[in-house]
């Protein structure tokens, strides 16, 4: 008898603490305020605050002109297969870098250009398994 008492103590126990738990969860999805943290009004410079990258498809880009925000990066996307083989001639180095494209084995990474400096350069790209080429223009511009 002792112990199917304490066996239903335990299970309200148990029963009150799940309620609790999913209350609490509930009161997390709702919508209704925003955390403190969240409400200035200053941007971040962290990572949850930076900037999307600048998505460009490799198979559209050739002959347009990429504006990035200063600070951002540009996701070269469109090839899955090549990915890898690409290079990049940068007429002016100090405006944007080249990110070459790799796999880790856990994760494939695209290739990208970092904008360093606020200006405009011709960029030229080549892929030495693909053969492919595409040339444009990056305008990196102030952050906003």
């Amino acid at each position: 008898m002792i112990r199917t008492r304490l066996h239903r103590s335990i299970a309200g126990l148990v029963a009150g603490a799940a309620l609790a738990t999913a209350a609490l969860g509930l009161a997390g999805c709702s919508g209704g305020t925003t955390p403190a943290a969240s409400t200035s009004s200053a941007p971040s410079t962290t990572g949850a605050g930076a900037l999307p990258p600048i998505i460009a498809d490799l198979g559209s880009i050739d002959g347009t002109t990429v504006q990035v925000p200063l600070g951002n990066t540009i996701d070269l996307t469109g090839d899955d297969k090549d990915f890898t083989h690409w290079t990049a001639d940068i007429a002016d180095a100090k405006i944007v870098s080249f990110v070459p494209g790799k796999d880790d084995g856990s994760a494939q990474f695209n290739p990208g250009l970092d904008a360093l400096a606020e200006g405009t350069t011709k960029v030229t790209m080549d892929n030495s398994a693909s053969g492919k080429h595409v040339a444009f223009t990056v305008e990196v511009t102030a952050k906003k």
